[in-house]
């Protein structure tokens, strides 16, 4: 869609740059894809400050793990190599099949967008608070502060940032991205938007992580210091949403579906990696 109201485009080359671009001013919003600001009118918008021009690296791997710029296309995310020891790899390409969108719009859509649209149904918010993901973000004075994914997203299309913050980079540590990993996908259509996605991690320590997202409004994290049982699992999930968020209710699924769903998984995917040698 055209953005009629758009009068000015700034291409950001550093961070100085960025820094004169204003990005917490009003009529002012950031660029990375696009696929969301395209997608609808946004009469109140007219000046966009285009990221990629900054040029990142779309990830980068280290001895700390793998860092996604803000502007990777969630595509590359299925294109990054698997590494010795990364027993969560497969969980990139699930979670970019995850996402409800043709290749086209996956190949246009990044990281950091999806992650700031906070959608519930977000994929890299999933694959984020999975992997104890934590975002880098650059303030309009030159600050730099990091935030685990799970705290980013507040709500349905709320998220934690600061006037002007914007996203640098998320980062998987190397010890999540050894874990080995469960996850479930629910949805009314076989094409749908995503009701309910369930992940979890089992780490080489034996600590186990499980991440609720799309059938709540923002993530919801529980870990514990062994795998549980699954009837545990299940009542500590009821619990931590009943206490938190409320299960989400839109045109993808009512609440009482939500719940339902969403327990047979976690019940699910904890007696999966439970077995001996089971996911990956």
């Amino acid at each position: 869609m055209d953005l009629n109201a758009v009068e000015d485009i700034i291409p950001v080359r550093d961070r100085a740059a960025l820094a004169r671009a204003h990005t917490g001013a009003a009529g002012t919003a950031v660029l990375a894809g696009g696929t969301w600001l395209f997608s609808c009118e946004q009469p109140h918008l007219r000046v966009l400050v285009d990221l990629t021009a900054m040029g990142w690296e779309p990830w980068t791997v280290s001895a700390r793990g793998l860092r996604l710029a803000a502007t990777c296309p969630v595509a590359e995310l299925a294109a990054v190599p698997a590494r010795p020891g990364w027993a969560a790899h497969p969980l990139l390409r699930w979670c970019v099949r995850a996402l409800l969108a043709s290749s086209a719009v996956r190949s246009v859509a990044t990281v950091g967008g999806n992650l700031c649209t906070a959608l519930p149904a977000g994929a890299v918010t999933s694959l984020a608070v999975a992997l104890d993901g934590a975002v880098e973000l650059w303030g309009p004075d030159g600050s730099t502060r990091h935030l685990p994914v799970e705290e980013l997203v507040v709500g349905d299309g709320r998220t934690a940032l600061r006037p002007g913050e914007v996203v640098r980079a998320l980062d998987l540590p190397e010890r999540a991205l050894r874990g080995r990993t469960a996850s479930r996908r629910t949805c009314l259509q076989r094409l749908g938007r995503s009701a309910s996605l369930v992940t979890a991690r089992a780490d080489e320590d034996g600590a186990f992580t499980l991440a609720v997202t799309a059938a709540t409004s923002r993530p919801v994290v529980l870990r514990w210091p062994a795998a549980p049982p699954a009837g545990r699992a299940v009542r500590d999930v009821r619990a931590a949403v009943q206490e938190g968020p409320g299960w989400f209710s839109d045109v993808h699924g009512d609440p009482d579906w939500r719940c339902a769903v969403t327990l047979r998984s976690v019940a699910e995917v904890v007696e999966e990696l439970d077995r001996p040698g089971g996911a990956s």
